[in-house]
């Protein structure tokens, strides 16, 4: 198994994070994959396989924690890459929200 789950749309309350300026004032750390629930059901190939596919956003996949759970907003295409390397974690910014 890749992720905890896979989910359909987010279940958490808008947090307003919509710029990468304002997700660059949390700081990434390293998130195991098996702990991620995805909130989008389907990749896009273009984005997995493309080489640049960071150079127009954020180095690192974004992670909402509510609840106990951690959500990927954004980033499948990262962890998709890591589990393909065998790699068993993701280096992503996590914002946590209050309950």
């Amino acid at each position: 198994m890749i992720f905890k789950a896979v989910g359909d749309g987010r279940p958490y309350p808008d947090h307003g994070y919509v710029r990468t300026s304002q997700w660059a004032d949390v700081a990434p750390r390293q998130v195991r994959l098996d702990e991620l629930v995805t909130t989008k059901r389907t990749l896009d190939l273009d984005a997995l396989l493309a080489d640049d596919s960071t150079f127009f956003g954020d180095l690192f996949a974004h992670v909402v924690q509510w609840r106990g759970q951690l959500y990927l907003e954004d980033g499948l295409h990262r962890a998709v890459r890591c589990a393909l390397h065998q790699r068993p974690v993701l280096h992503a910014r996590v914002l946590a929200l209050p309950d």
